[in-house]
């Protein structure tokens, strides 16, 4: 796996039809280039840095989390094999290295299906306020990363700006239908627990994710990025307690170190010293061989 740092990236004769935080997706014609960069942000900024193997931890996370959900869920994935590249991508193999996906064009669905099964978070802060998560009550009393009784669905409206809002089932409801919405609950709830008890097994809490979902063919399609240390929570079991945030596989550590600077949280970002960099990619990398079985 090439240690080549990727944070941008042009294709030549290829049309960049979107770049985000952290992907730029390619179309193809009749599918699309996902690509995975380096990228790593936090407070919605994109950070000068860029995390090493980071893109290819997502990606093929991605992968395996496709493969080992099967049947009960359609995913827009056709390919991640170097030789269904079209040709005049040969000169980029280096740079696309276990960082990219061939995927199906969808009719993406504008909301985020996020899944709860720990209080966290935005929800701990507004369970502190109201007592509830995204419109849900919940029962009193309950701590910062405790385990809630049930799984709980708290959708999101997807923002251009970056900053999703939560929103409640009923809101989801109004936004794209009753029927869509329960089926679109049901199944983001059945993969989080489907994807959790896996990971128990390997010794991570995942304690929350997020879903996107689009349509093809009037059927519903799992797309983007699935249970990655970006788009969920994961926390190593064996150092979890009730009662504060537990240490993560994910971009915290990032966070916690910004959050010690005299930084207004605007543009541009600080750059990351060497230390907080290769903590970073450890603990994508640790997050990888645990939920998989294996070193990346």
């Amino acid at each position: 796996m090439t240690k080549k740092v990727v944070t941008h990236l042009e294709l030549e004769g290829f049309t960049k039809v979107a770049s985000g935080k952290v992907r730029e997706i390619f179309d193809l014609g009749d599918s699309f280039l996902f690509v995975a960069s380096d990228r790593i942000s936090a407070f919605d900024v994109v950070l000068p840095n860029g995390i090493p193997h980071k893109g290819q931890v997502l990606t093929q996370l991605s992968k395996f989390w496709f493969s080992f959900l099967g049947d009960s869920v359609e995913n827009h994935l056709i390919s991640a094999d170097p030789k269904d590249l079209p040709a005049a991508l040969a000169p980029y193999h280096e740079e696309l290295e276990g960082r990219f996906m061939i995927v199906r064009k969808l009719e993406m669905i504008p909301v985020e299906c996020v899944v709860r099964g720990y209080l966290v978070g935005s929800g701990f802060k507004e369970y502190r306020q109201s007592g509830t998560v995204c419109g849900i009550r919940l029962p009193e009393g309950m701590e910062c990363a405790q385990k809630l009784e049930t799984p709980i669905f708290t959708p999101a409206a997807k923002a251009t700006d970056g900053h999703d809002e939560n929103i409640s089932f009923e809101k989801m409801c109004e936004m794209v239908g009753e029927d869509l919405s329960k089926q679109l609950r049901d199944l983001s709830i059945d993969i989080y627990s489907r994807a959790a008890q896996h990971a128990a097994g390997q010794g991570v809490i995942i304690a929350d994710t997020k879903f996107e979902f689009g349509m093809l063919d009037g059927r519903i399609v799992l797309a983007d990025e699935v249970l990655t240390p970006d788009s969920s929570r994961y926390w190593p079991e064996d150092e979890y307690v009730t009662g504060k945030n537990p240490p993560s596989f994910d971009k915290q550590f990032v966070r916690d170190y910004l959050s010690t600077l005299d930084w207004d949280k605007n543009p541009p970002g600080p750059t990351l010293p060497d230390e907080i960099i290769s903590g970073t990619t450890d603990r994508y990398l640790e997050a990888y061989r645990r939920i998989v079985g294996h070193d990346l």
